[in-house]
């Protein structure tokens, strides 16, 4: 019997990750299986996944519940869903979004482990857009002290302070089947 936990990595955009089952719409960027996540269901069978990680990729989608619901029958129970979104606050800066996210995701369907707010989350595109390491250090150490604030009390942050702070880049979410 393989004991071998299959992953899969939802909208990969390029950036594939080892060990997964990579997926995305576009063929140029060469995942291991082309399909558009907005067709359901996707091509993979019940259960059949331990993990599930969909980093960047619901905002992109029409519909994001009916997604949520697809990757709740691809996970095996007890399985992980990893999910990194935008959080509403900077979720529409970016012209393909269809969708900002806030801390009470609803997800029904999931157990919530754990939830983290981040305010700089690309940092290693920076230097990629002309900033230089004194800047990208400078900005690493306030988004560390802004997401360790935030994070205390991620539903305050994100209904008051997060507009006092320029808002948040991401929110991670990890989720277990039930």
């Amino acid at each position: 019997m393989n004991n071998i936990e299959k992953k899969l990595n939802l909208g990969c955009a390029g950036y594939k990750k080892e060990g997964y089952i990579n997926v995305d719409w576009d063929p140029a960027v060469q995942p291991d299986v082309i399909h558009d996540l907005n067709k359901f269901p996707y091509p993979f069978a019940d259960n059949f996944f331990g993990v599930v990680e969909a980093d960047h990729v619901l905002e992109h989608l029409e519909k994001v519940f009916p997604a949520m619901n697809e990757i709740h029958r691809l996970l095996k129970p007890g399985g992980k869903l990893i999910v990194k979104v935008p959080h509403f606050s900077r979720g529409f800066t970016h012209a393909g979004h269809a969708h900002g996210f806030d801390v009470t995701f609803p997800c029904v369907e999931f157990k919530l482990v754990r939830m983290r707010l981040k305010w700089a989350a690309f940092l290693k595109l920076l230097p990629h857009l002309g900033c230089g390491p004194v800047v990208v250090f400078l900005l690493g150490g306030l988004s560390y002290f802004f997401s360790f604030l935030a994070n205390l009390s991620p539903n305050f942050c994100s209904r008051f302070w997060c507009f006092w702070v320029g808002g948040f880049e991401e929110i991670e979410f990890e989720f277990v089947k039930k």
